[in-house]
This record gives C-alpha cells, sequence and structure tokens, in this order.
C-alpha cells in the first residue's frame, strides 16, 4: 500500500477514535473504531487482494457516523432512509477531505466516494464486495443485539433485505459465520420464507 493510502487509515482511525460512544463487545474501544476494524477483518478475509480504494471505502465506512445521530430523523422508515442517505453522504465528504489531505487525487477520492455512496451496487464488483463486508459484520456482530429489540416478523423482513444486498459469494461465507441458535434460526426461516 501506498505512504497516501497509511497516512488515510491514520486520519480515519483517529477521527473514529473520537466517537463519544463505547463498543459494546470491546472494552475501551471507541464504537466506531472498533466497528472500522470489523469491517477491515472481514474485507481481508472475502477479498485478500483487494484495491487501495476498497480498503479505504471499508475502514471508512461509518466515519464519524456519530455526528448524525439516527434520533436527528424521524422514526419511520422515510426517515430512515434520509438519514442514511445524509451518512453516506458525509461519510463521502470526510472520506474525501481526508484522502485530499493524504495526498490522493481526484480520480482516486472519486473512487472510493463512489464505493461509500454504493454506486453501481450490483454491477461494480467491488461495491459489491464492500456491501457484502457490511452485511457480514452487521450479521455477526450486531444483529443478536438488533434481535432483542425487534419482533420476529420484522427481523424475518431484515434478515430477508439484508440476503438480497449480497452475492452468492457474501452468501457462503454468511452461512458460516459462527452465528447462535437463535439468529441461525431466524435466518433460516428468513430464507425459506423468501
Amino acid at each position: 500500500m501506498s505512504d497516501a493510502f497509511e497516512r488515510a487509515i491514520a486520519a480515519i482511525d483517529a477521527l473514529n477514535a473520537q466517537d463519544p460512544r463505547q463498543d459494546p463487545y470491546e472494552a475501551g474501544q471507541p464504537y466506531e473504531a472498533a466497528y472500522s476494524q470489523r469491517m477491515t477483518r472481514r474485507l481481508e478475509a472475502l477479498e485478500p487482494a483487494a484495491s487501495e480504494a476498497l480498503r479505504l471505502a471499508a475502514r471508512a465506512q461509518h466515519v464519524a457516523r456519530w455526528r448524525i445521530p439516527r434520533t436527528d430523523y424521524p422514526m419511520d422508515r422515510a426517515g430512515y432512509k434520509r438519514w442514511r442517505t445524509d451518512l453516506a453522504t458525509m461519510h463521502a465528504q470526510t472520506t474525501g477531505e481526508i484522502m485530499r489531505d493524504a495526498g490522493y487525487g481526484d480520480e482516486a477520492i472519486g473512487r472510493v466516494q463512489s464505493l461509500l455512496k454504493k454506486k453501481n451496487l450490483k454491477t461494480d464488483p467491488e461495491c459489491q464486495v464492500l456491501e457484502d463486508a457490511i452485511c457480514l459484520v452487521f450479521l455477526e456482530s450486531y444483529f443478536a443485539d438488533f434481535a432483542a429489540q425487534h419482533d420476529e416478523e420484522k427481523l424475518i423482513r431484515i434478515l430477508q433485505r439484508t440476503w438480497a444486498k449480497m452475492s452468492e459469494r457474501g452468501h457462503e461465507a454468511a452461512l458460516k459465520l459462527p452465528l447462535s441458535a437463535e439468529i441461525g434460526r431466524l435466518l433460516k426461516k428468513a430464507l425459506s420464507a423468501g
């Protein structure tokens, strides 16, 4: 990886270390710092030869996410979608600034921003790998807590939507995750109902 890459990763990590929220699974870790590490590990497992752009997008997937809280939006589907759109814009802009400061040019910045905004999801292989990593990290590390807060019908819908975003390679990786028996049951039910 280039010197610019190392500088950009260090800047992303430094920013995510400012997250005032603590990760519930890794004591003493800021929430988004831990998330970005999970994304990096998952991407490396899926695509060991990933490009710099893809590695940067994975690390910056939630960069400074605490700056736009979900509670600032209506707690309905439209509010959720608007929140996600605003987050993607902020992540892309913040990452672009970090990359420019690290020495990247417009083309490289545009590529990472395109990945973060999930443009051409089903036709861009790198974007699909990123989406697979996002879904796998969600299923492996965050879905159990999410499941404890919602009814089974909603969980089935979320699992079906998550599955639909993933490639066959992502599906294969998901079926190998060390999920709890209850989460495994919900996933099986979601897939059979879908």
